[in-house]
């Protein structure tokens, strides 16, 4: 039987994927559409490559700035999402993150068990591993083209 408890978050599972990290707060169990609560964490220079996925996202920054990438009626545009401001993504929306800034972004992310699960899953795999596994899940990712018309250029 479950019980409520006391999370300790400097025991949390702690993953890197491609650069950013990842810490479980509450682990990615359950069906698809039960939450799971990450801290994740953005070094300065790093980015999040332009994707989506069905899962909606909602971010609390704690420290850093980050930019969030938005589509609105015509183009692109980044969005500065600092310390303290909420930041929400509705599922099926293309996003991306970077991190212009001179200190890591760290921000707490409400999302689904499934999201949580492809993050463990993708840990520490190379890109094109990476890949193969978010196809699996019905999840998109831009081409490096389409990466690089926003500004963000892969490696």
């Amino acid at each position: 039987m479950a019980t409520a408890q006391l999370v300790d978050p400097r025991t949390a599972e702690r993953i890197n994927i491609l650069g950013p990290t990842i810490e479980f707060i509450t682990p990615p169990v359950g069906g698809d559409h039960d939450p799971c609560i990450m801290r994740g964490t953005i070094p300065p220079g790093v980015f999040v490559p332009l994707h989506s996925h069905a899962d909606p996202e909602t971010f609390l920054v704690f420290t850093g700035e980050v930019e969030a990438l938005t589509f609105p009626h015509v183009g692109h545009r980044w969005v500065p999402v600092g310390a303290g401001d909420f930041f929400h993504i509705p599922g099926d929306v293309r996003h991306a993150w970077r991190n212009v800034g001179a200190q890591p972004a760290v921000m707490l992310i409400v999302s689904t068990a499934k999201l949580g699960r492809f993050f463990r899953e993708v840990a520490g795999a190379p890109l094109s591993r990476f890949l193969e596994i978010a196809e699996r899940y019905g999840y998109w990712n831009a081409t490096p083209d389409e990466n690089a018309a926003v500004g963000l250029r892969l490696t």
